[in-house]
């Protein structure tokens, strides 16, 4: 039985000329993709109009709540006691986003009720073996 958590959260997209922004964003885990969270962005505020969301390791997130993390398309890092900035690198360019840190440690804390940190692999693997256990897709 997969287990989600959902948070809807405010950003503050800053903007090229330091201005920001306040844009609606959910955040989202699941047990069963247990590695992963997600952060989702309705159509209105992207740039295609669609529906966007960014999938990206739920350790990076907890890292990056202390100290600068991240290679590749995410990087996040803390700013203060109070906020924390999370940078989407996308072809189409860079998106740098300010959270409130104390919400998203409380979805990192929910996120550890469904599954435990360390845990992710053995879930997983146990997840799949019921799968096939029973031939459920």
């Amino acid at each position: 039985m997969n287990i989600t958590v959902e948070q809807p959260i405010g950003a503050r997209l800053v903007t090229s000329d330091d201005q920001e922004r306040a844009i609606p964003a959910t955040l989202r885990y699941t047990s069963a993709d247990p590695l992963a969270v997600h952060v989702g962005f309705p159509a209105h505020v992207t740039l295609d109009g669609e529906d966007v969301t960014w999938t990206f390791a739920r350790a990076l997130l907890e890292e990056g709540l202390g100290a600068p993390a991240g290679i590749g398309s995410v990087h996040i890092w803390p700013c203060g006691p109070r906020r924390t900035f999370v940078e989407f690198h996308a072809p189409q360019g860079v998106a740098l986003l300010s959270f409130d840190t104390l919400l998203l440690r409380r979805f990192l804390n929910r996120s550890y009720t469904v599954v435990e940190p360390g845990a992710e692999v053995a879930v997983a693997v146990l997840d799949q073996d019921l799968t096939s256990l029973f031939g459920v897709n």
